[in-house]
């Protein structure tokens, strides 16, 4: 049975939310371009994720949009392998580990395609978040069938 994205998280807060945008920019950007369906797949799943959790947290477009601008600086200042290790540091439960790479892969997998530079990204992504390699590889599978949103 298909497991729904809502079942990974607990309730979110900004800075978990902002962790989740950044996971996403991250393996989305592996192959040095977010495209439009990316940035849209971003947003629908977050707006998407806050609705099905009862959030307190509501987001405009123009409001995710501009946190995607943020990870992107973010990203593109420290790189990679210590945006990863604050991710998982502003996530913290193995939950919402897993449901930040099941985010990461539909927002890759939303094109169509996911290209090697992407599965790399998603590889060192789960890796840095602790994930066991078999699980991760699980998760790639089962959401990236899923993909487009």
């Amino acid at each position: 049975m298909a497991r729904d994205l809502a079942e990974f998280f607990g309730p979110l807060n900004e800075e978990q939310v902002d962790a989740l945008v950044e996971a996403m920019v991250l393996a989305a950007d592996a192959d040095g371009e977010l495209s439009s369906d990316e940035e849209a797949t971003v947003v629908h799943r977050l707006s998407a994720l806050a609705v099905a959790k009862g959030a307190a947290l509501r987001f405009t477009e123009a409001e995710l949009t501009a946190r995607i601008g943020f990870a992107r600086t973010r990203i593109a200042a420290a790189g990679r392998e210590p945006r990863i290790a604050a991710v998982k540091l502003q996530l913290g439960d193995v939950d919402a580990l897993r449901g930040a790479l099941a985010l990461a892969v539909c927002v890759v997998a939303s094109d169509g395609i996911v290209r090697t530079s992407e599965r790399e990204v998603l590889d060192e992504l789960a890796t840095g978040l602790g994930l066991e390699a078999d699980e991760a590889a699980d998760l790639v599978i089962e959401f990236s069938a899923r993909a487009p949103a």
